[in-house]
């Protein structure tokens, strides 16, 4: 009976490492899940836990985590996003106001993507696809004016 074998543990964390981490280009998938979770929070608190806001929260948070690679978080803009949220829930005040109208027209918008093609206009369905481009634009321009990421 030997004595036992010491593995090398330097050999595995090098294969297993990631590279571009010391360079602030991806994050841990624990750091990924807690903005998640700290996003959701905060999401329900600004909308008060109100019936359609909070599913119509959870589907865009979900699918905005579940779409975009781990390089594209951000923790400032994170942070961001939740002092907005919060200010949401502390009052009834301006963000709250574009919370839950960001929430209404996501609502809405499942439905109207039902009813686009049941015309036979063409032009009413140009018309009816391109409806939330303005929408977007401007939804841009407050993330990228005030560095958040409400998507």
């Amino acid at each position: 009976m030997g004595e036992p074998k010491e593995t090398s543990r330097v050999g595995d964390s090098l294969k297993s490492r990631n590279w571009l981490e010391p360079f602030g280009m991806t994050a841990s998938t624990q750091e990924i899940i807690k903005a998640y979770r700290n996003l959701y929070r905060a999401g329900l608190r600004a909308v008060q836990y109100s019936s359609p806001a909070r599913f119509t929260l959870r589907d865009r948070l979900r699918r905005a985590f579940r779409a975009s690679p781990a390089s594209d978080f951000d923790q400032q803009r994170i942070l961001n996003t939740l002092e907005f949220l919060d200010g949401a829930a502390k009052t009834t005040g301006i963000e709250h106001h574009i919370v839950r109208s960001l929430l209404m027209v996501w609502w809405y918008e499942s439905y109207q993507w039902k009813l686009r093609y049941r015309t036979s206009d063409k032009t009413e369905i140009a018309f009816k696809t391109r409806a939330y481009d303005h929408f977007y634009h401007t939804l841009r321009m407050l993330n990228e004016s005030m560095g958040m990421c409400i998507r």
